[in-house]
């Protein structure tokens, strides 16, 4: 099990936000400084976090710029930079990666976007569709990982055609590449391409049976393939305490938002963002999914729509029940993020299964689900 932390970078505070729009999204108490990202990144690191994701969007900056900078304020915490493919050229990307991992002595991972809002990847200039998005990703990642390679080499695709392309020199340390994605196409590229392949928090149930498909399929390509997940984290001594501060952050939805947020979900075509919007279907009622898993955070939230709620050593439990299914990793995140960057890692992280001594097992058991606002 490896655990990860994330990086604000459109703005932080006590209330759920928005990760990639400006539009609809919460008032950030916090400025998305690099004096405050670093901040969350030597939180993160002090507290046994491997790396640090970023997003990437419309209402966020950009990420190699943000993540070059907060690399020079810490020393072992990896940055998994968020790149939106087909908006650079793969033979850049390769340069540019070259370049991150010289100034951060090898510190970089790579979080390749496809992107799943036809509006926005219009605003940005790119108007392909769904299916053909995830073909010209599958060429990015073909060439970028030729261009590492450091030999000069030809490729001609549907969207890429190179002549004596690549690095001067072949790159000492290739950064690993995450991808997600949860459409047919995206699982295609993913079990051929990927380095881990990441989902947003399901209930166990689905989740193993989505472990198991992408690993089938790169059995396929004969590669292993690392599965990660992408949670949120309410978590506190008690599990009174946590399922309170649930009913807090959904107090803080505003009834527009919701809708505006809702309405913008459904326009888009990304199978992940369908998939976490039926968890909640538009609606504060029934957000408990599973035990200790509340489907609040994506009434307004893109992406990662859920969150594990519930005593420490509750969601410790439920770390460990997702691991059992075959995650590798994890990526967690809990507003404000500086300060449950300590928590987590201080109060939660010991106690799974990696962080517990080996003749000190977690706790494990379903929780009945707490009966406060929205959880019912």
């Amino acid at each position: 099990m490896t655990f990860h932390w994330f990086l604000p970078t459109s703005g932080d505070g006590h209330q759920v936000g928005a990760a990639t729009v400006r539009a609809g999204a919460a008032r950030h108490d916090r400025v998305a400084s690099v004096d405050y990202l670093s901040q969350v990144a030597r939180a993160a690191e002090e507290s046994g976090f491997t790396a640090a994701l970023t997003p990437v969007g419309s209402g966020c900056p950009d990420p190699w710029i943000v993540c070059a900078a907060v690399a020079r304020h810490t020393t072992r915490l990896r940055l998994l930079v968020a790149v939106r493919a087909g908006f650079a050229l793969p033979t850049l990307l390769a340069q540019q990666a070259e370049a991150f991992q010289a100034i951060s002595d090898g510190r970089l991972a790579i979080n390749i976007v496809t992107g799943g809002d036809p509006a926005e990847q219009r605003a940005y200039g790119d108007f392909l569709d769904h299916d053909a998005r995830y073909a010209r990703t599958a060429e990015a990642l073909e060439v970028l990982r030729l261009a590492w390679q450091g030999a000069p080499f030809d490729y001609s695709g549907e969207h890429y055609r190179i002549e004596r392309g690549g690095l001067s020199t072949p790159l000492a340390e290739p950064p690993p590449i995450y991808f997600g994605g949860a459409s047919p196409a995206a699982e295609a590229v993913a079990a051929r391409l990927a380095d881990v392949y990441l989902m947003w928090g399901e209930p166990p149930t689905a989740i193993g049976e989505r472990v198991a498909r992408i690993r089938r399929l790169a059995d396929g390509h004969g590669r292993a393939l690392r599965t990660g997940l992408r949670l949120h984290v309410i978590a506190r001594e008690s599990a009174d305490e946590a399922w309170a501060e649930a009913d807090r952050l959904l107090a803080g939805m505003d009834p527009a938002r919701i809708a505006a947020a809702q309405a913008r979900f459904a326009r888009m075509d990304s199978v992940g963002q369908a998939r976490m919007a039926a968890l909640n279907a538009g609606t504060t009622d029934g957000l408990t999914i599973a035990p200790n898993l509340w489907a609040g955070v994506g009434l307004v939230r893109e992406g990662a729509g859920t969150a594990l709620v519930g005593s420490y050593a509750e969601v410790a439990a439920r770390l460990d029940e997702y691991a059992a299914l075959g995650v590798d990793e994890f990526v967690l995140s809990a507003w404000p993020h500086l300060e449950e960057a300590y928590r987590v890692g201080r109060e939660v992280l010991p106690l799974t299964r990696i962080g517990a001594a080996a003749d000190q097992p977690s706790p494990v058991g379903a929780t009945a689900p707490h009966a406060g606002v929205g959880t019912r």
